[in-house]
This record gives structure tokens, sequence and C-alpha cells, in this order.
């Protein structure tokens, strides 16, 4: 199989993404397949890894189930600005001076 270009920077990318959401690859490997996904857990694990090239529409699909899986994570707790505390205790009735 030869390499598409860019394929070792998606595969990279891919597996970043998948590291930082805290997915499994057993998770991932669930909604590649249910995408129709050609590949089993084993060979997702190892195109992971960097052990395995995959042909470039499996990738995509790969991209596609660790993007489902990530919109599916419940958002995180975001820090506030200042003007969004003021706001806040402004709505609340909160008169206490900072």
């Amino acid at each position: 199989m030869t390499p598409f270009p860019y394929a070792e920077e998606q595969r990279s990318l891919i597996d970043a993404a998948v590291v930082e959401s805290g997915l499994s690859v057993g998770d991932v490997w669930l909604r590649y397949f249910s995408l129709s996904g050609d590949v089993d857990e084993y060979e997702v694990e190892a195109y992971l890894t960097g052990i395995m090239p995959l042909p470039p529409l499996e990738c995509d699909l790969l991209a596609l189930a660790v993007n489902e899986l990530i919109d599916d994570l419940p958002p995180r707790k975001r820090a506030p600005f200042s003007d969004d505390l003021a706001r806040a205790r402004a709505g609340s009735g909160d008169t206490t001076q900072q």
C-alpha cells in the first residue's frame, strides 16, 4: 500500500485526539465499525500506534468516528472572565463589592 500525502500527520493527529479525549480504542473501533469501517480493533490499535498503515478511506472513517465521539463528550468547565462574574452577580441580586 502506497502511503498517501500527510498519512503520518493524519495518523498522529487522530491518535492525539483519542488520547487527549480519554477515549478507549474499543470505543473508537465500535463507532468506526458502525460507520462501515472495514478493519478490526487490533488493526485500529496498530494504526493509532503507527505500526500499520490504513487506506485513506479507513483513516477518514476513523477520524469521523473519533470526532463523533468527541462531540458526544460533555463540555468541559470553562474559566470565567471578570465581566461574566459581574453579570452573574448582578443577575442574581448579589450586591457584594469585590
